[in-house]
């Protein structure tokens, strides 16, 4: 499992997904409105990429109600909201892609850089590390009473990569091109992902001692917490010793 996966499973085990219910719901809003934006239309139907957050949407438990708002300010135009990327390193030299959505460039470049600043990072030029990245399609599904081989049989000709067992989930990983096939291939199978992204998958990990690691995934975290970050990712093994130890806090 990637270490972005990974990181995102022990947080769930933790609860600190729901403790940062609101940022999900934060999240999902702004990618609502940069999908109707980009779309040209609120019809979900029509626009993939709003039909795409919708479903996440569902997935995250978000209030019907706190979506349809989204819409409607994106429709009326009340925000405006740019996608800019950061990277840069961490403790130990953990390389860290961060995504960000926002309406004051400013802002946002001032509280990156100080996170990365104060947390003994630094922070590079855009395209110094995204090289260490792949773009890859990403879906999560309830494992529950699902037959991974025959699913994985099912889904080759979609595209399918890779599939893995976490905590209760499938994760199914595809070509960056194939993520439409994929989300076409699980509605022909009735079955619906709790989320689909594209993620940066890293190519290579990084392998730290427990203490620096911990170190470096705080920092994460504070990139993670900050309201305009919509994704972290990074290239940091998590080894069972780190699990354990994260575990532990």
């Amino acid at each position: 499992m990637s270490g972005h996966s990974k990181w995102s499973t022990i947080k769930r085990k933790k609860g600190a997904a729901d403790a940062k219910r609101s940022k999900i719901f934060s999240r999902i809003a702004k990618e609502i409105t940069i999908a109707v934006k980009d779309g040209g239309t609120s019809d979900p139907d029509t626009n993939p990429r709003l039909r795409t957050a919708m479903n996440n949407a569902k997935g995250a438990n978000m209030p019907k109600d706190v979506v349809q708002r989204a819409i409607t300010k994106a429709e009326a135009g009340s925000e405006n909201y740019s996608e800019v990327t950061f990277e840069g390193t961490g403790q130990g030299g953990v390389a860290i892609f961060v995504e960000c959505l926002t309406d004051n460039n400013q802002r946002t470049v001032s509280s990156v850089r100080s996170i990365f600043n104060k947390r003994g990072g630094a922070l590079g030029k855009n395209g110094s590390l995204s090289f260490l990245f792949d773009r890859k399609g990403v879906f999560s599904i309830v494992s529950e009473g699902v037959d991974i081989e025959e699913l994985e049989l099912e889904l080759i000709d979609a595209g399918l990569e890779d599939i893995e067992d976490a905590d209760g989930h499938f994760i199914l990983t595809t070509a960056m091109e194939d993520f439409g096939n994929m989300q076409k291939k699980l509605e022909e199978m009735n079955i619906e992902a709790e989320s689909a992204e594209l993620q940066r998958i890293s190519n290579a990990r990084r392998e730290l001692d427990v203490t620096t690691a911990q170190k470096a995934l705080r920092m994460i975290e504070a990139l993670e917490d900050d309201d305009d970050v919509q994704n972290v990712y990074h290239d940091l093994e998590m080894t069972d010793e780190l699990e354990k130890a994260l575990e532990e806090e």
